[in-house]
C-alpha cells in the first residue's frame, strides 16, 4: 500500500504529462478510451506513449492528452480520438504504441490525419 505523499507525488506526476487542459478550446484534445475493454486491448501503453510524446516534443501548450471511460466500440480498442477546434473529431481503432507515435508525427505536428488507422478505414462509418 502506498502512503498518501507517495501517490499525491504520482498523481502530481501524471499531471505534468497528461495536460488536463480539456476545457481549453484552442487546444487539440486527444481522449483514450480507458475503459475495462480498452485497458484489456492495450491503451494504457497507448496513453502513456501519447502523454510522453507530446510532453517530449514540447506540445503541452497546444495539445492536451486526456483519458475517458466507455466509447462503446469494444471490439475497435484500444480507441484515441482527435478533436481539434473547427474540424471533425477523428477516431483511430485498434491503436499501439507504434501507431500512436504516427499519430503524433503525422497528425498532431503535421495536420494529415492518418487515415489508415481511422473509423473509416475500417469499412464503418
Amino acid at each position: 500500500m502506498k502512503t498518501l505523499a507517495e501517490l499525491k507525488a504520482i498523481r502530481d506526476r501524471m499531471q505534468s504529462q497528461v495536460n488536463l487542459r480539456a476545457e481549453d478550446h484552442n487546444h487539440i484534445r486527444v481522449v483514450v478510451g480507458m475503459a475495462t475493454c480498452g485497458i484489456a486491448a492495450g491503451a494504457r501503453p497507448v496513453l502513456n506513449t501519447l502523454a510522453q510524446e507530446v510532453q517530449t516534443r514540447g506540445l503541452t501548450d497546444k495539445v492536451s492528452v486526456t483519458q475517458t471511460g466507455c466509447i462503446g466500440l469494444c471490439q475497435y480498442e484500444p480507441i484515441v480520438e482527435v478533436m481539434e477546434p473547427g474540424k471533425e473529431k477523428v477516431t483511430y481503432v485498434k491503436m499501439n504504441p507504434d501507431k500512436a507515435l504516427e499519430v503524433v508525427e503525422r497528425h498532431l505536428i503535421g495536420g494529415h490525419p492518418v487515415e489508415k488507422y481511422t473509423m473509416g478505414a475500417t469499412g464503418m462509418k
